[in-house]
């Protein structure tokens, strides 16, 4: 008798699988009505929008944290 969890685990498995192929990109080339993408970007705006800008960002948050939290310790 197989087990439930092994069965389980197999269903997860399949659909999973099943998931990422119909969500890979080669059913991305079929375009709908009214799509209209825009140019694609640079190298340099790609590695601006999706490196530069979250390490500044995580930069400012933890400046702003470590400025309000020595503020508290010196008036305390």
């Amino acid at each position: 008798m197989v087990n439930r969890n092994a069965l389980r685990a197999g269903a997860v498995s399949a659909g999973t699988t099943l998931m990422l192929l119909m969500s890979s990109s080669a059913f991305a080339l079929t375009r709908d009505d009214g799509d209209d993408p825009g140019p694609g970007l640079s190298v340099m705006e790609t590695l601006g929008l999706y490196v530069a800008l979250p390490i500044v960002s995580f930069l400012v948050i933890a400046g702003l944290v470590m400025m309000l939290d020595k503020s508290r310790k010196q008036t305390g």
